[in-house]
């Protein structure tokens, strides 16, 4: 077996089901096994940014290793943010670089494509990943990659593989999957007997799901941990989207200031709020009414639980999750669940169209035509994203990079057969909008809102002076079809819904619709958000 097959097989085996990429010269040789192996199959997008993004969407919906490959320097340094992106949020990502021989890197010639020194890339992945290795020794390659998939897994975190270009093809031994890591059951057991005294003792306990119940697929038994233990749920701002398939007593998202007083009310009133693999970070909790006293919480993430003032460390989420569901009966609610409102019934009217209409007209759509996976940009469509009906969401919401959700998008469609919606900005369409140009020849149809206000309208928020907030006419619907896609551009009410039905009824081209709204016009989540934030900012400077 070549070492490239072994690497393909161990990916496989970890729960990779296909590749993004981009070629380049010191790539060329393991492409051409990734595509005559056909262990996995390969999708090319155009821009290595996209080719991280979508990788990271494909393992975040699939609750797998997303896998990302790209030649060195150029390739590999040109998908640093993406990558960081996928650490911050806590997205199982495997870079794999194509790298200089190990004869040419002994040359004593500076190589193409060398930023510093020859191992600079690797040192500046360090950063940015998990666990890291060069495969440039066959013998010990089975175990590296092992050790470093495992990490993947263990840890839910991108890592990085650097394949010299004259290793690919060597002799390697298959790889075999290390162990799961021992749990000590004694110290698992002391944590439960802590969690559930706490929340026994609770007058108003809360379960928060963050990111982590969605990498460890955990969204049915968390669900079913809420049902049994009688605790209301929210979703953290970063994990909307989480539990929508699962039977969960799900009452919204929390978002502080910017959300529904009634769930902003009952989180920060709690005593017992279970943190339940919540990244505290400010999205989540920087615009809270009043400060939660994160020390009074249960807090389960990155493999250790933390109950009040002391942290039970090597506990891993899947495992806590387990052993509540061994100690916990079956049970009925103790209490009834008011679901959030969200926003339906558009008005289709000569009106011009603002982003609770776009929620509503969604919302409509959804209601007649089923669910659909949705993938967000940053910005206002990932607050509209908070008045659309709860639905699989890929977004940036906390390392809030633009540019993401279009890629993504693809990721998502690649990976689950299902046709997702995406939103987006006119100024993240700027950047990677383009990859929908790839849709063509992998049977790709999304539904693309682009909501154009020809403006970075959330920045101006904050700094409405400033005139660089003002981009120019574009006129993106017009090139959707030089893309192979439909376009259509809409000022109306009547205009949106009738462009949502055509789509809705259009397969096997991808549809932007591209939706102009007015300046100044924000959702009303964003302006309370916004509202929220200058209020705080306000008092800190009182203070």
């Amino acid at each position: 077996m070549k070492l490239t097959e072994s690497l393909l097989h161990a990916l496989k085996a970890h729960g990779a089901t296909r590749i993004f990429g981009i070629p380049g010269d010191f790539a060329l040789p393991f492409f051409r096994i990734i595509e005559d192996s056909n262990i996995l199959p390969l999708h090319t997008l155009s821009h290595e940014p996209g080719v991280g993004f979508a990788a990271d969407a494909a393992g975040r919906i699939n609750c797998s290793l997303g896998v990302a490959a790209v030649t060195y320097g150029a390739g590999a340094l040109n998908m640093v943010n993406a990558v960081a992106s996928a650490y911050a949020e806590k997205s199982p990502l495997v870079v794999l670089s194509g790298g200089p021989g190990n004869g040419e890197s002994r040359s004593g010639l500076l190589l193409h494509h060398q930023a510093k020194t020859l191992d600079s890339q690797s040192r500046i992945f360090e950063e940015i990943t998990c666990a890291q290795v060069r495969l440039d020794d066959a013998a010990r390659a089975p175990s590296e990659i092992a050790h470093v998939l495992a990490s993947c897994r263990h840890n839910s975190r991108p890592v990085y593989i650097e394949l010299p270009r004259d290793m690919v093809a060597v002799d390697c031994q298959s790889v075999e999957a290390l162990p799961p890591e021992k749990i000590d059951d004694e110290a698992l057991d002391a944590c439960v007997d802590e969690i559930l005294e706490r929340l026994a003792r609770a007058k108003a306990p809360v379960l928060m799901a963050g990111v982590e119940v969605r990498r460890f697929a955990l969204e049915k038994q968390v669900a079913e941990l809420a049902r049994r233990l009688g605790l209301p749920v929210v979703t953290s701002f970063m994990g909307r989207g989480l539990l929508a398939e699962a039977d969960a007593p799900l009452v919204g998202t929390y978002m502080g200031v910017a959300g529904l007083p009634e769930v902003t009310q009952r989180v920060e009133s709690s005593d017992g709020l279970f943190l339940l693999g919540v990244i505290v970070c400010d999205t989540n909790f920087a615009v809270s009414e009043k400060a939660i006293d994160l020390r009074k919480t249960i807090q389960a993430l990155d493999g250790r639980v933390t109950v009040g003032y002391h942290t039970y460390m090597q506990i891993p989420l899947a495992a806590l999750v387990a052993r509540l569901l061994e100690r916990v009966p079956t049970g009925e609610h103790r209490f009834a669940v008011n679901r959030q409102p969200f926003p339906r019934g558009l008005v289709a009217d000569a009106a011009a169209i603002s982003p609770n209409d776009i929620a509503a007209a969604v919302n409509d759509l959804m209601a007649a035509h089923g669910r659909m996976p949705m993938a967000s940009d940053v910005g206002d469509c990932l607050f509209t994203a908070m008045d659309i009906e709860h639905t699989a969401l890929v977004a940036p919401g906390y390392y809030a990079t633009m540019g993401f959700c279009v890629p993504a998008g693809l990721g998502l469609q690649a990976e689950t057969g299902q046709r997702p919606l995406i939103l987006v900005g006119d100024g993240a369409f700027q950047m990677t909008g383009w990859e929908l140009g790839n849709c063509h020849r992998y049977g790709w149809d999304p539904i693309v809102l682009l909501f154009n206000n020809a403006s970075w309208e959330m920045l101006r928020t904050f700094q409405p002076e400033s005139k660089f907030n003002n981009l120019d006419e574009w006129g993106f619907a017009q090139m959707a079809a030089g893309m192979g896609g439909d376009g259509v551009r809409v000022h109306t009410r009547t205009q949106l819904k009738a462009a949502l039905d055509q789509a809705v009824a259009t397969r096997g081209r991808f549809q932007l619709i591209e939706i102009m709204i007015p300046r100044g016009i924000l959702s009303q989540t964003l302006e309370r958000f916004v509202a929220g934030v200058k209020r705080l900012n306000a008092k800190q400077v009182v203070a």
